[in-house]
């Protein structure tokens, strides 16, 4: 699979990509340092799915507040523990989401995040 993806960011660097949004599949996150180093050495502005990413090396983040789904999520077990069924309880969806910006990586790849964007992250990282 390395090999693979060796190939394609070889690939994506030939061919110019503006730039590249990394879905929340298991294949693409399962691999983030990969993935960051990938998009690095090819200079490639890379949002990915979760603040991991961007801590990793990443240039920029958009998605669910994994703390707060974790906490969602333990809300529901709690009921569940205290008896009510799985069945009656509402299906949710994420409320909070974060979008974090690396400086550091933006200027190490020759990026300029427009000032509007960086307005509104959650946090930037300098």
């Amino acid at each position: 699979m390395e090999r693979e993806l060796y190939k394609t960011f070889a690939t994506l660097a030939q061919e110019r990509v503006d730039a590249l949004l990394v879905g929340g599949d298991a294949f693409f996150t399962s691999q983030p340092i990969l993935f960051v180093v990938l998009t690095a050495r090819h200079a490639i502005p890379t949002i990915y799915p979760w603040r991991s990413h961007v801590d990793a090396g990443g240039l920029m983040s958009y998605g669910a507040n994994l703390l707060d789904t974790y906490r969602q999520a333990g809300v529901y077990a709690g009921r569940i523990l205290k008896g009510e069924k799985p069945a009656d309880l509402p299906v949710l969806q994420s409320t909070k989401f974060e979008m974090v910006i690396n400086l550091k990586v933006a200027n190490a790849i020759g990026f300029t995040v427009p000032a509007s964007l960086l307005a509104r992250a959650d946090e930037v990282i300098e």
